[in-house]
């Protein structure tokens, strides 16, 4: 018979296993009292081997009354206890050693019962023990063994058999990488076939846990390792690890391995749905940054029964405050946005994964007072986001009409329906290009902070209960239009990555963080304030681009180059996050601290801004460009052709 024939043969075999395993289990679930049976008939099994081992190795005889005596007792016991301690109530194809237990105990005391019936009886004790032990052990064996076999089985037949499973190692031997490892291994729907364990601990290097082996990063074994068992995939248990072993991801993707991380394990029901959220590693997991905690019941506290207006709610930051106020359980969300599609697509996300939450989308435009007051009128929100905004330096270079208009008049104009609604916060996102602005864009936001600075004031001076609260953070990675999307297209093309200039840095934070901030710094925030938010280590875009292209399975400017093409109009070489005139106070929160900042007086603020209006409105750029700059001699244009309009600074003598 030739090869093709045996494997054929094989197969078919394998496939009627694979038939009649599947279908024990499906009765098994759905008849438990099959497994009552078959322990029952193991327990038969292991009388009557132990009967054998009595009479034929032993040469004990046993007598028709001492087989009948003694079977009945075992039996009976046997069939009590294994009801009584529900041990045919498990999944079979789950069992594991710690199970053991329970069939351990109803076949020691059906043995020791056996026992005692028998010596009463009358039987001599040597013979007793050793029938009743060979009982204890064969019938304890059969079971587990049986168990033990199954679980192989269907694991090798049933499972790989109906999908391919793909090789992988875990990073990290801790409790976390041992409980989804053990899910997998127990798991009917894993995609992940785990073959051992990755760590730099010397001393547990060359073990095993589960059966698989423990394998040192260091050691010159684990390529071959890799190679012999045709890893695909390495898991990391946390975004922690992942900063860790930079070196190591770069070295294994290019060995064209698939790096994913799993979400934080919160509890074991969650397991299985962390493999579902498990993802392949982006540039975020790898900047650095620690986990920020939040005060979750003060935020609740805050949000939770309230009627919330979210404006910019379809861009990068309004969309994850939607996502985040979705689960303190709102009394209703406004989502306010003039982008139609977007808006849309909010819309679907919300429907899909918060069907029960009250939500009205709204198309709308800040600037529009009369669209505004209607939505208070209609829907009396209590507390405001305002997230909208124009952000692209280059852009608002370009416009600088429409910034005054969108960023400055547009927070002018809520903030005052606001305040004449009595909401209880208004809450305005910021920007670090607010703080010693070069462009036009971080000189708009610097006016719109001035203006609810000074509105605050002029509320507190007039006994109103508002919190009027602004928080300023630098860029967030993966915003539409910054900078990690746009790498992220130019490596998918081929090259080249664009960098502006070799020493140009910035701050980096994510947007689920930056606007669990955001959600923080309100939740405390007194009126007036501005809140600073911790971010970090400053990040050279030219390492950031490098560690994409690494990411990407490519060399840096070997297979995906990298060009510098010098710095936009407006855009300077770092960001500050604080003035010079400047400094901090610390909250509550590690994380945020109070900017220290020149007050204004709230007419003063109203006259210059109704003029740089009037100057937008008319499109007069130059005169509304100085106007800003003789208000704000903080504004000093950087690479723009608005240079021209600086003042000179003073010379002391």
């Amino acid at each position: 018979m030739d090869s093709k024939k045996i494997v054929s043969r094989m197969n078919r075999y394998l496939t009627y296993v694979r038939r009649f395993l599947k279908v024990l289990m499906n009765k098994s679930l759905i008849n438990r009292r099959i497994i009552l049976l078959i322990d029952l008939f193991l327990s038969m099994l292991g009388l009557k081997i132990s009967y054998f081992l009595l009479s034929s190795t032993l040469g004990i005889e046993s007598t028709v009354r001492f087989v009948a005596i003694g079977s009945l007792v075992y039996l009976f016991a046997s069939a009590f206890l294994f009801v009584w301690m529900r041990t045919f109530r498990g999944l079979i194809r789950h069992s594991n050693l710690r199970d053991a237990w329970r069939y351990f105990v109803p076949i020691l005391l059906s043995s020791i019962l056996q026992f005692a019936v028998l010596v009463l009886v009358g039987y001599r004790i040597e013979a007793v023990f050793l029938f009743s032990m060979y009982c204890f052990l064969l019938t304890f064996l059969l079971i587990m063994g049986f168990r033990i076999l199954t679980v192989y089985l269907y694991n090798t037949t049933v499972l790989r058999g109906e999908r391919l499973r793909k090789p992988t190692l875990f990073y990290g031997i801790g409790s976390h990488s041992l409980a989804l490892v053990e899910y997998l291994n127990r798991s009917s729907n894993s995609l992940y076939s785990v073959h051992g364990f990755l760590t730099r601990d010397p001393h547990a290097a060359h073990t095993r846990i589960y059966n698989l082996p423990v394998l040192n990063i260091e050691d010159t074994r684990l390529d071959p390792f890799l190679n012999k068992h045709e890893i695909s995939t390495l898991v990391f248990p946390s975004h922690e690890s992942v900063k860790r072993e930079q070196v190591l991801i770069s070295h294994l993707m290019k060995r064209g391995l698939n790096v994913l991380v799993t979400p934080p394990l919160e509890g074991v029901d969650q397991i299985s749905q962390n493999f579902k959220n498990m993802r392949p590693i982006q540039v975020e997991d790898l900047l650095g940054r620690d986990e920020i905690n939040i005060d979750l019941s003060r935020i609740s506290e805050q949000v939770s029964g309230k009627t919330i207006l979210i404006t910019g709610a379809a861009g990068s930051i309004g969309s994850e405050l939607v996502r985040q106020l979705a689960t303190f359980k709102p009394k209703m969300l406004l989502v306010f946005d003039r982008a139609e599609t977007p808006l849309h697509n909010l819309r679907l996300e919300l429907e899909q994964r918060f069907p029960g939450l009250p939500f009205v989308p709204i198309i709308g435009d800040v600037r529009n007072e009369l669209r505004l007051d209607y939505v208070f009128r209609t829907y009396h929100p209590e507390l405001v986001y305002h997230a909208a905004a124009y952000k692209h330096v280059p852009m608002m270079e370009e416009n600088p009409c429409e910034a005054i208009l969108d960023n400055v008049w547009g927070t002018k104009v809520l903030c005052d329906v606001s305040v004449k609604n009595d909401v209880d916060a208004f809450v305005m996102v910021s920007t670090d290009k607010a703080v010693n602005p070069t462009n036009v864009m971080g000189a708009s936001k610097r006016y719109a902070e001035i203006y609810v600075q000074s509105m605050a004031e002029r509320c507190r001076e007039e006994g109103k209960k508002i919190r009027i609260i602004t928080t300023r953070f630098g860029n967030v990675l993966g915003s539409n239009g910054s900078v990690i999307p746009y790498f992220r297209s130019q490596i998918e093309k081929g090259g080249p990555v664009t960098v502006t200039h070799p020493d140009v840095i910035r701050y980096f934070m994510t947007i689920p963080e930056a606007c669990r901030l955001v959600l923080e710094a309100a939740s405390f925030g007194q009126n007036g304030e501005i809140y600073v938010f911790d971010m970090g280590a400053a990040v050279k875009i030219v390492d950031l681009a490098r560690k994409m292209i690494e990411l990407a399975g490519f060399t840096p400017d070997v297979d995906i180059p990298i060009e510098f093409v010098g710095l936009r109009p407006g855009e300077k070489l770092y960001e500050e996050l604080l003035n010079d005139e400047e400094n901090t106070l610390p909250t509550e929160h590690e994380k945020i601290t109070i900017a220290q900042v020149v007050s204004y007086n709230y007419e003063e603020v109203n006259q210059v801004i109704a003029e740089l209006v009037k100057l937008a409105a008319c499109v007069d750029v130059q005169g509304m460009v100085l106007r800003m700059k003789q208000f704000l001699p903080e504004y000093r244009s950087k690479n723009s052709p608005f240079e021209q309009l600086d003042q000179p600074l003073a010379i002391e003598p």
